[in-house]
Parts: structure tokens; sequence; C-alpha cells
């Protein structure tokens, strides 16, 4: 899951991408207005966790913007604020929950990844295609009911395909996805292509069809109806 955290309290935002990096999210932060609306214009995110107060705007105009910019992307407001106003704005304006500062950590965690189970995965818990089943909450994978197992960057990315299956994802937006702004370390795609080569092998392995199409000059497709 890719976050884009926008906290301008350096300490608090520092703290939450550590934790998250920890469970497996792929982070970017925004200590102010203008620095998120540059963080959605370079790439797409899963989630924002969204603080209202900004020294430079008002967190619930941002809100309004990434839903019209960026329908999918579901948004968590945080804030010190616990005015029944403020929930209901934020809410009315699309957000999807609203967790009242100091939280716990476990808890931002939680509600991140109903958000998430709500977005793109219809509110099940686990995540299906023909024999191959995700459980995001235990990040189990099986294969016919046996279990594989994957890198964490391997799980991630079969979590992506299932996630968008059927649809063609170009390799800047895979490499977005899992590796945030360290993408930018690399000089070219081909460690996305490595990824790709390791989880078709370890799941054809296990007794799986390989549902990975490449489409030269686009990307690749996980392709669900394939035989």
């Amino acid at each position: 899951m890719r976050v884009l955290i926008v906290e301008d309290t350096l300490d608090l935002s520092d703290t939450i991408m550590r934790y998250l990096i920890k469970e497996g999210y792929s982070c970017v932060q925004a200590y102010s207005y203008s620095k998120a609306q540059e963080a959605l214009i370079d790439g797409s995110f899963d989630m924002v966790v969204l603080d209202i107060m900004l020294p430079d705007g008002n967190g619930l105009d941002l809100l309004f913007l990434i839903k019209q910019e960026h329908p999918k992307t579901g948004i968590l407001i945080v804030s010190a604020k616990n005015a029944l106003d403020d929930k209901i704005h934020g809410l009315g304006r699309g957000a999807d929950d609203y967790l009242t500062k100091p939280f716990h950590l476990s808890e931002l965690n939680a509600r991140l990844k109903a958000i998430y189970r709500r977005r793109h995965l219809n509110g099940q818990s686990l995540l299906v295609c023909n024999e191959i089943q995700i459980n995001p909450e235990t990040m189990e994978v099986l294969i016919a009911e046996e279990s594989l197992i994957l890198t964490r960057k391997e799980y991630e990315l079969l979590v992506y395909f299932l996630s968008n299956q059927n649809r063609v994802l170009t390799k800047q937006s895979i490499a977005e996805h899992l590796w945030g702004d360290q993408m930018d370390l690399y000089d070219s795609f081909d460690f996305v292509y490595q990824h790709i080569k390791n989880l078709r092998k370890k799941i054809t392995k296990a007794g799986g069809n390989d549902y990975i199409a490449t489409q030269y000059g686009f990307g690749y497709k996980f392709n669900s109806r394939k035989s």
C-alpha cells in the first residue's frame, strides 16, 4: 500500500512513517499543503493520512482536491481538533475516516487497512483470484490451499496485481507503488522485471497458473481469466 503522510509536525510524521514502513507500507511525506500538492502531482497513492491544520493551507481544501483528482484514494483525517464540526466537514467532503490525536499507531494501521479493504477489496477480508488467495491481515498467501513463501516486495507486488486484475500497470506505476521515493535511486526499471520474474517462478512452481502477461511497450497485466 502506498501512503502519503500529510503532517506538519516533523517528529509525528517521522514516527508514523517509520511504523508504517515496518508494517510493509511505502510512504511519502509532505509537511505542508504545497508539498502535498506536489506529491499528488508526481504520483498516485492508495491512501492519504491527512492533518487538517497545515501551515500554508486547510487540510479540508486539500481533501476536496484529492477527491476531485484522485477519487480512488482513501483518506484518513488525523487532527488534534476534536470538534464535531471538523468530523462532519471532513466526512462530508469525502474522507473515509477520522482519527483524533493523540492516537496509537496500531489503531492508525487498523483504520488504514479497513479503508483499503472497503475501497479495493469490496469489504472482503481475503483477496482471491482462482487458486490464489491472500489474507492481508496475516500476509499469508495460498496457492490451492498450500502456503506460498514470498519476500516482502514479492508479496506487495502480488497484492498490487490482484487489486488491479485485468488492468495494464506500467513499470513506473509498479515501481512507485512498491518503492515510493526510493525509485529515484534506480537508473532503470529492470528491478521491476526481476521481481516479476521471481514472483512468476514461485507461483508456477507451487502449481499455480502464470497470470502475469507482459504488455510490450506498456507494462504488465494480471489476467484473471487466463485458463
